[in-house]
């Protein structure tokens, strides 16, 4: 009987400054919460802490690591001073011109070309950078709800953000500014409400039949 091989993530340890996103925003309070997170581990324990957050990329042309997931993580990471991660190669498609690569991304829902106002844009508007994230209040707001249990952990690729653009048509930028928990408190029954079924994640009651 032919054994059935476990294939293996390749890793690498990479240069954070070398990591090219593949979304526009980040919610900057969550990147926040994860520098805390950084800063309050204990003291001997970053190669344990790297080793076990390691991030998901795809390489593109020129052999760029183009990350899928965790960008609040490695933008928390470059800000405090942290310079290399491990990433996890998921897929190498670096003999692609970029026009191929991109639409490869894209087939795959692996880019999130949209603004802090929820609208689409170019992909050459991708920041090159991660330090060039924008913020978008909404991302985390959507994230906080996740946390509060308004909503369930889902694999779908960019749930919080389609719950950050359920929750910007729902709730005004102020009362983000001005009562950020308040807005969370607010936003919780609204996820677990019947207009939100359709979003991954959902852990409301459906009465619908």
């Amino acid at each position: 009987m032919a054994m059935t091989q476990r294939i293996q993530p390749i890793l690498h340890p990479v240069r954070i400054k070398d990591l090219c996103p593949t979304q526009m925003t980040v919610g900057h309070r969550e990147v926040a919460t994860k520098r805390e997170e950084w800063r309050n581990r204990p003291r001997d324990s970053a190669g344990r802490y790297l080793g076990s957050h390691m991030i998901p990329a795809v390489i593109g042309p020129g052999g760029a690591p183009w990350i899928i997931d965790h960008h609040h993580l490695a933008l928390a990471l470059h800000e405090e001073g942290v310079e290399e991660v491990m990433v996890s190669v998921v897929a190498t498609l670096d003999m692609l011109p970029k026009k191929r690569f991109v639409a490869f991304m894209d087939a795959h829902n692996w880019l999130h070309p949209y603004d802090a106002r929820g609208k689409r844009r170019d992909f050459d508007e991708l920041p090159a950078r991660l330090r060039d994230l924008a913020d978008d209040p909404y991302r985390s707001l959507a994230g906080e709800v996740r946390k509060a249990g308004g909503y369930a952990k889902s694999p779908t690729p960019y749930t919080e953000f389609l719950w950050a653009d359920f929750f910007r048509d729902r709730i005004k930028p102020a009362r983000l500014d001005d009562h950020f928990s308040k807005a969370v408190a607010e936003a919780v029954p609204m996820a677990r409400s019947r207009e939100a079924h359709y979003l991954p994640g959902w852990s409301g009651v459906d009465n619908s039949d």
